[in-house]
């Protein structure tokens, strides 16, 4: 397989969890773009502002055409000066600024307008309701006429959601216009849930889905002691089943960060993944996990493996 269905996800060079230096990013980027890696994700909530500003600015360098690649950014934060140090996000990125809630109209507006501040660029191609759990209603009120507009008006040329779960971005399929979904960890090797709704639902209704979050924030890339899982330590529970995913593929002599990567793309309603990296060594095994030779018989194992825990 090519890499022309890897997308980067850039919230680690916002420093989500640790902080990364400019230069680091940098080399990232560059990595990824001669590595043929063309579909980029921001958001003003990794690193706040951080990760869409040194997006802009690798694009704007010499010998990169912004009609090459694809960039999507996300509405339903906006940042505003504040002290952010006491609050729960994860991000070692922007100082003074805190993220503040609004899937408004107008906040989508403002977002937008902000965001191509920030990063420089003329238009963003996808443009994506970030995270609205507790927002349905004026995410659907109010950020989704406000994008279906920009649409309309060509000013966006693909509008979806992006979400760590599945009944929400199903009912945004079902009951609205989207041209897309980023799907982050519901499905992978250890969460098989977004193929119960909301893929055959994207199926159905012709919406592209990407998925993110393939290794479930960690722990299907390094099987540590400290690995994470949806973005905390991982349960013991999830650890053995991550192992004996590990021990499957070894089987076989696949690294388990191959299968995870990937396995959604096995999916006819699954368009690409989004997967995150710190580092050109990170572009560069993701590379060659996405590129690597993965026997039919170990999918069969691994779903079988998959039916015996349910």
């Amino acid at each position: 397989m090519s890499v022309s269905r890897i997308g980067l996800g850039t919230a680690p060079l916002g420093g989500l969890f640790s902080a990364v230096g400019s230069r680091q990013a940098a080399d990232t980027l560059e990595t990824a773009w001669t590595a043929g890696i063309r579909y980029f994700d921001t958001a003003p909530h990794y690193g706040a502002g951080l990760a869409e500003r040194r997006l802009g600015t690798f694009l704007a360098g010499t010998g990169r055409s912004r009609q090459d690649c694809t960039v999507s950014t996300k509405v339903g934060r906006l940042l505003v000066p504040g002290d952010a140090a006491s609050g729960d996000e994860a991000f070692h990125g922007e100082p003074g600024l805190l993220r503040v809630r609004d899937y408004s109209a107008e906040g989508v507006y403002r977002s937008l307008a902000e965001s191509l501040e920030r990063s420089g660029l003329d238009a963003f191609d996808v443009v994506l309701i970030h995270d609205p759990d507790d927002h349905w209603e004026e995410a659907v009120t109010g950020a989704y006429p406000a994008l279906e507009r920009l649409r309309a008006q060509g000013a966006v040329r693909a509008i979806g959601a992006g979400m760590n779960q599945t009944a929400m971005l199903t009912r945004f399929v079902t009951e609205t216009d989207l041209d897309c979904v980023l799907v982050a960890g519901r499905y992978s090797l250890l969460d098989r849930s977004a193929a119960e709704e909301l893929l055959p639902a994207c199926a159905q209704r012709g919406v592209g889905v990407l998925v993110g979050g393939v290794f479930n924030s960690g722990i299907l890339a390094n099987l540590a002691p400290d690995a994470t899982y949806d973005y905390a330590p991982a349960p013991e529970a999830v650890r053995r089943r991550a192992l004996a995913l590990g021990e499957r593929c070894a089987a076989y002599g696949v690294a388990l960060a191959a299968a995870a990567l990937r396995f959604p793309l096995r999916h006819p309603a699954v368009t690409g993944v989004v997967v995150g990296a710190r580092s050109a060594q990170e572009i560069t095994v993701n590379v060659a996990h996405a590129t690597a030779t993965i026997p039919e018989e170990l999918w069969a194992a691994l779903d079988a493996l998959e039916r015996v825990g349910r």
